[in-house]
């Protein structure tokens, strides 16, 4: 049998050392009331697994109270206990070995394995009184309990050693963290102690205690999602799970049935919005490849094309035109099937598919923005490091410069204004925070500062083209804020507001429709529901909840939280608090947000409510170069990679332990993509703060990160280095913040999850880290999906991811 090369080393201690998982299934009620033997100390390795075992019946020693550990464990004895822990009715037949005769005392144990499939002799024979080898017993856990491949890549010293037969099984076993060990010693015989603390493990795996909400209702697709009305109002479009992928669904208004017209089996739809009363365009990729394909669909599911299918071209859904005159059937979609580096805007008819070339691209073109009659007559250029704004009067015209916006400064345009002759703009030119601003192309300056808030920049506006009016705009402190523009829409705001008891909630789509408002509501604890506002009868009409299955009353509250970093910098962020733990010397996990120029919100986060159910508090910080806290604080984190930045996630970390909340001898760091870097910049720089670290899709090496950008990021190189640092006058800087060159500073656990089609962070970023471990001889569990990209979407791939995740941080911090 030819083997897999490089199969990754998988955890840091041998076996023995010993971890025994903590129990989560009716094998683990009752740890202290196990069965005892004068002969298993409480310390030994095993002592828990025979215990409870024991008290179950599964395992028993002898009549003078003893268990006899270290004896080695028979063929016939293992499948008896086996064939117990898994509650197996009698065979249907006693005579499927020649040497287990039907008095045998394993005979029921050893057929009833056989016929479903768990134990295999040899040319007829099982050899009851033959010790069990390691390898052997790999093959009956694996089959007994149904391990599967979970894409964690495992190395072993001595795999030249394992039979074939028995290979991929002793690979299962290190997959799902029932052994550790580096060298597996295949040809070993077992002994009772530890058949009896592989089988407990085994038992107990993926289970969920009493108290705690099975992860796959964490997991779960919604039952009903992203509900859109209509032009017409009369039909609702929402997406829906159809064979493990959100699908879009259409109903009629006021009724409830609902059908699919959408069957994309691969991917979620990650996009999608109603064109006119009988079309819906939506996005799909290919196994997280972001190469994005916009397809057309009529609202009763027939016509669905992909309208753009052309290999490893990325496109982007810019604008609807159909309101223009001539072209009522065509969108503006931005692609690089020209050059894989240069998005050119193209008009693609959504009833014909043909695609006309609207704008291509000069070379530094980052976007473009139609006016109120969907003309082009904004861009967005890059010019090095500077923003150049862009502007022509009419389509036929040339586009001209109208603002140069300095490297630092933002220019963020949201619409033009009603009359189309100036452009609403959230800017911090001239100022800290992003305000609501008007600029004038023509007089090439900003005219007026239509709302700031001294606090956070602005985020968005919420409009009116019935009113020609900005109703609302909205900014994010502690939470998404709303500075009412409109009295109306304050009023109705407030009128549904008080319905819902001071629920968080939306208000999607028109406002001022006469005979329903569609609103979805929100919190920390729920994933929301959506309804129907009626204003002519004040009532409220539900439509769905997202996720009726998750008990809200059974999570955890999002608690805004703040601490001065160690240069006087304020940090905000959340913290999340096991439900009714005491909170005194818990377990952590930090979790650094991605971007890293995003921020964590207040919320609902199924990933931050799974990990506080397990028993574990999460820290999340907005530390410098975080977004929505000013152009200086975003500023501030420039060229901080593995410095500053890191600085404010170890002083969280040590604010947590001043607190008395957080075991400072039980803190991991996991975070996804920039988290994922900051994870391995903890446990590398600051390798005594972690316990453990988790990386998730997280660049390891600064300058290879930075050389395989994917292509239509170019335009934004310059701006990259700015806030990175350039590979070349910036070397020192770059070699100091990479993980990968200090790797030999890596003293903790790690784990590495990598989808093999991140276009944004390449395999070879997670590859190297691992490869750079392995060559120090430690193991470091790395699970890689092939059929995935930047983060795990698929549900069955998230399981898996999850289970281990869980796997991993109860082996190293307990819970």
């Amino acid at each position: 049998m030819s083997r897999p090369l490089g199969h990754w080393i998988l955890a840091v201690s041998l076996l023995f050392s010993v971890w025994v998982g903590t129990p989560v299934s009716a094998l683990g009620a009752a740890a202290e009331q196990g069965v005892s033997y004068d002969d298993i100390p409480s310390d030994h390795y095993a002592a828990k697994a025979i215990g409870e075992l024991s008290r179950q019946g599964v395992v028993s020693g002898n009549t003078e109270g003893r268990f006899s550990p270290d004896a080695p464990i028979t063929r016939g004895e293992a499948a008896l206990w086996l064939s117990k822990a898994l509650k197996l009715a009698d065979p249907v037949s006693l005579s499927g070995f020649s040497d287990v005769p039907a008095s045998s005392p394993y005979a029921k144990a050893v057929n009833a394995l056989r016929e479903r499939k768990i134990a295999e002799g040899d040319q007829g024979r099982f050899e009851p009184d033959a010790t069990l080898t390691r390898e052997q017993m790999a093959s009956l856990l694996v089959r007994a309990f149904g391990l599967k491949d979970n894409g964690i890549n495992v190395w072993l010293k001595d795999e030249a050693a394992i039979a074939d037969a028995h290979y991929r099984d002793v690979v299962k076993l290190k997959q799902h963290f029932l052994t550790n060990q580096l060298e597996f010693m295949p040809k070993d015989r077992v002994t009772r102690a530890q058949m009896a603390l592989f089988l407990y493990r085994a038992a107990v795996l993926g289970e969920s205690k009493s108290n705690q909400i099975p992860l796959d209702d964490f997991l779960k697709l919604p039952a009903k999602t992203g509900f859109q009305v209509s032009p017409d109002g009369k039909k609702l479009a929402l997406l829906e799970p159809w064979e493990g992928r959100l699908n879009i669904s259409v109903q009629t208004i006021g009724e409830d049935k609902s059908s699919r017209i959408t069957s994309s089996s691969n991917q979620d739809v990650t996009m999608f919005t109603w064109i006119n009363d009988e079309t819906l365009i939506y996005m799909t990729d290919t196994n997280g490849n972001e190469e994005y394909h916009v397809h057309a669909v009529n609202k009763d599911g027939t016509g669905d094309k992909d309208l753009t299918p052309f290999e490893g071209v990325r496109t982007e859904f810019v604008d609807s035109i159909d309101y223009k005159p001539g072209h009522e059937n065509e969108v503006l979609v931005a692609m690089n099937k020209r050059n894989p580096k240069e998005m050119d805007l193209y008009r693609l008819n959504f009833k014909t598919g043909e695609l006309q070339l609207a704008e291509q691209n000069p070379g530094k073109y980052m976007g473009w923005m139609t006016n109120n009659y969907g003309d082009v007559l904004l861009a967005l250029a890059s010019d090095g490091a500077k923003t150049k704004v862009l502007y022509r009067k009419k389509e036929s015209d040339p586009f001209e410069t109208v603002l140069t916006v300095d490297a630092g400064d933002t220019f963020q345009p949201l619409m033009f204004a009603f009359d189309d002759r100036q452009i609403y703009t959230a800017s911090d030119i001239g100022r800290d925070k992003k305000a609501l601003v008007k600029f004038d192309p023509e007089k090439k300056k900003i005219t007026e500062t239509v709302y700031e808030n001294p606090q956070a920049d602005v985020l968005d506006i919420k409009v009116s083209y019935k009113k020609r009016a900005i109703l609302a705009v909205i900014y994010e402190t502690d939470r998404v804020q709303y500075q009412f523009m409109d009295s109306e829409y304050e009023q109705l705001y407030k009128k549904i507001g008080a319905k819902l008891s001071g629920a968080s909630f939306g208000i999607l789509g028109n406002p001022f429709n006469e005979k329903r408002v569609l609103i979805h509501t929100g919190g920390d604890k729920t994933r929301g529901a959506y309804y129907f506002y009626e204003p002519k009868t004040d009532k409220l009409e539900k439509l769905a909840d997202v996720s009726p299955w998750l008990p809200e009353n059974q999570l955890s509250d999002m608690k805004p939280i703040s601490y001065m970093a160690r240069d006087g910098l304020l940090i905000h962020g959340y913290l999340t608090l096991p439900k009714s733990a005491d909170p005194k010397k818990l377990p952590v996990v930090v979790l650094p947000h991605g971007g890293p120029w995003a921020r964590d919100s207040w919320g609902f986060d199924s990933e931050v409510q799974l990990l506080a159910n397990r028993g574990y508090a999460v820290l999340q910080m907005n530390f410098r170069g975080s977004t929505g806290y000013g152009k200086a604080f975003l500023n501030a984190g420039n060229k901080q990679w593995g410095r500053s930045m890191q600085d404010d996630i170890t002083d969280g970390v040590q604010w947590l332990i001043g607190q008395g909340i957080a075991d400072s001898k039980r803190v991991a760091i996991y975070g996804a993509s920039y988290g994922g870097y900051a994870a391995l910049a903890g446990v590398t720089f600051t390798p005594d703060v972690y316990a453990a670290g988790i990386d998730y899709v997280g660049p390891s090496n600064l300058f290879t990160f930075l050389a395989s950008l994917p292509p239509y990021w170019e335009v934004g190189r310059a701006e990259m280095y700015m806030r990175i640092g350039d590979p070349e006058q910036d070397k020192k800087l770059l070699e100091d913040s990479s993980p990968l060159m200090h790797a030999d500073q890596i003293k903790v656990p790690l784990m590495i999850v990598q989808g093999m089609n991140d276009p944004r962070i390449k395999k070879a970023e997670s590859d190297q880290i691992v490869m750079a471990l392995r060559a120090r001889g430690i193991d470091s569990p790395y699970m890689v999906k092939s059929d995935e990209g930047h983060g795990f979407r698929k549900q069955e791939n998230q399981s898996d991811f999850y289970k281990a995740l869980l796997k991993f941080l109860e082996q190293h911090l307990g819970s």
